[in-house]
């Protein structure tokens, strides 16, 4: 039993007891609860369903990011992060790569890698990547690669999206990540990245890696040129997707951060519409696992206050100095954190720091 909800606006009071009842709610209720609940009740109807779905578990993971080159084809007007003209860049080479994962502690779990869309890169040329780290350390798990530079190197390589992913397979990738969401409506999308690939394509890489077993994550950019409405209907579409496949693992709302970009102009939004953004996120992805706070990007602080706003992953330890989010003036310049440190983060803010593997097997329980 739940109390009953005081609220004078007796639609807002139908889509929260159509929520807490654990019926589906539809885009212009997800769009109307975004415009018009306030904090408390988005906090009080995300912390239901996070409770409902995890309880008082939060996960992370031992993770080491490789970023193998700011190098990219795309110039993306929120990207602080590929290499403009003039400034001088980076491309690790493959045995770099390889021996940055062999010189990580043995306690690393899996290793992350996304980079630039390198202009020469190929499904061939990190497939060898895969294979060399696969031989130093065959229970690593391998999470590699956006959408967007799946899309690319597969073309490079001469092969369709389903053969590029197939091959990428074969070679030792065992997951993909979710970037390159950005925001999926068409005329947004425009604006803000009008070279790279369009949603459909994006959705697409992601339904062909999970029908040949890979599963991956989900993101989106929000706080820049978009409203709530472009917000709940790029979460829509996952939604739709995940109830095709069920391949999703996680959706990760990732804050636009506003330095040394064509977006700079615009201000960045308050720590209470990042609140709201996680918080609906978690209500109307009913048929998502798992919220994650990607705690580089927004701060220890704001990580920690979402694990009461349906947040229930802290990302992993994150063992290097990832630059994608520090360039644009990310919370955590230098993103590091010992697994001590996770652990009292997570049990300060009352929950149980529950250490899992990359699909959200169990590993230890603290």
């Amino acid at each position: 039993m739940y109390p009953e909800i005081l609220i004078s606006d007796e639609k807002l009071k139908q889509i929260a007891n159509k929520v807490l009842d654990g019926n589906r709610i539809s885009l212009d209720e997800g769009v109307y609860l975004y415009d018009n609940g306030d904090l408390s009740l988005l906090g009080f109807l995300a912390n239901t369903i996070r409770e409902r779905k995890n309880g008082n578990n939060t996960y992370f993971n031992r993770n080491l990011h490789i970023e193998p080159t700011n190098t990219c084809v795309y110039a993306c007007k929120f990207c602080s992060y590929y290499k403009k003209k003039g400034e001088d860049g980076w491309e690790y080479s493959q045995d770099q790569i390889v021996e940055m994962v062999r010189n990580a502690g043995s306690d690393i779990t899996e290793v992350h890698i996304v980079g630039g869309v390198h202009p020469k890169w190929d499904v061939h040329y990190y497939g060898e990547i895969f294979k060399q780290i696969k031989s130093a350390r065959p229970d690593i798990h391998i999470k590699a690669f956006t959408a967007v530079e799946i899309s690319y190197i597969s073309k490079r390589a001469g092969m369709s999206v389903r053969e590029g992913l197939q091959t990428l397979k074969e070679y030792g990738l065992d997951s993909i990540p979710g970037g390159g969401a950005e925001i999926f409506d068409e005329e947004i999308r425009k604006q803000i990245c009008g070279q790279k690939d369009t949603a459909e394509q994006w959705l697409l890489v992601h339904q062909t890696a999970h029908e040949l077993g890979i599963p991956s994550n989900a993101t989106n950019i929000y706080g820049h040129i978009e409203n709530n409405w472009h917000r709940v209907e790029h979460i829509n579409r996952l939604r739709d997707l995940q109830d095709k496949t069920n391949g999703f693992n996680v959706f990760i709302p990732l804050k636009f951060k506003n330095k040394n970009n064509e977006l700079s102009y615009l201000p960045e939004v308050s720590i209470i519409e990042d609140v709201k953004m996680y918080a609906m996120s978690r209500i109307y992805l009913d048929n998502f696992p798992h919220i994650k706070a990607y705690w580089p990007m927004i701060g220890r602080d704001i990580a920690q206050l979402l694990l009461s706003f349906g947040v229930d992953d802290f990302d992993g330890t994150i063992n290097d100095s990832t630059k994608i989010y520090s360039r644009a003036g990310a919370n955590e310049q230098s993103p590091a954190m010992t697994t001590d440190e996770m652990v009292e983060l997570i049990k300060a803010a009352g929950r149980k720091p529950i250490e899992r593997d990359s699909i959200y097997n169990v590993i230890k329980e603290y």
